[in-house]
């Protein structure tokens, strides 16, 4: 049954992405790119980074933070909404990563507004002060990290700034709450931070995909 729900839902995403995702040089290239260079196939799913163009378009984003940038996929989906003279600041650990995001990033002709700044995301975070706040701040980076990326997106935020977490769920194994899983227990620190910080308000969404079965958090910066 779950290898059926799973085949169904990867062929619902085909439907959607065929349906409202035209064929984009930049996006396959950056796919096939990434997966040439060995890169784990963990990036969003179109549908998913089509939403994430959608929501930074309809709250007029100028400035938008990424924390996670792996081949750069998401980012171009996300500096696709930006107006010409907007800023995407992407953060990434790994040096082949971000080597492989840069050229993608180039061919699909944003290099002038997206910036991709390599080195673990809690040192660079706060040299981004000078440079904050965001409209949009995007995290999608290692899981155990998650609750003090919060910290500091909170930092890096304005009232009306909307955060953005993936993987939120786990394949549901984000209810236990003694999971010896370190990213369950990362998430799970994440979720408590959220709940407990009097200000945003939040949710998180199930999905199920071509990614399998996870989530979306949504946290919207209120100031108090």
């Amino acid at each position: 049954m779950e290898r059926m729900s799973k085949e169904k839902w990867t062929a619902v995403d085909q439907y959607i992405s065929e349906q409202f995702i035209p064929p984009d040089p930049a996006l396959d290239s950056a796919l096939q790119a990434a997966s040439s260079a060995g890169l784990p196939a963990i990036n969003v799913a179109p549908n998913q980074g089509k939403l994430l163009m959608l929501l930074a378009r309809a709250m007029g984003a100028r400035k938008i933070l990424e924390i996670g940038t792996l081949g750069g996929y998401s980012t171009i989906w996300l500096a696709r909404a930006l107006p010409a003279d907007g800023r995407l600041i992407t953060l990434e650990f790994d040096p082949k990563h971000a080597e492989v995001a840069t050229k993608n990033i180039a061919r699909a002709g944003l290099a002038h507004i997206v910036n991709v700044r390599l080195g673990r995301a809690l040192d660079s975070l706060p040299h981004l002060i000078s440079e904050a706040p965001f409209d949009l701040i995007f995290i999608d980076a290692d899981k155990t990290g998650y609750a003090d990326y919060f910290h500091w997106a909170l930092k890096l935020s304005r009232t009306g700034t909307l955060i953005v977490a993936d993987n939120v769920v786990r394949d549901g194994k984000i209810i236990d709450a003694n999971s010896s899983d370190e990213n369950v227990q990362g998430i799970r620190r994440f979720n408590n931070a959220v709940a407990a910080e009097p200000r945003v308000i939040a949710t998180a969404i199930q999905t199920v995909g071509s990614k399998g079965y996870d989530g979306l958090a949504f946290v919207l910066v209120t100031g108090g």
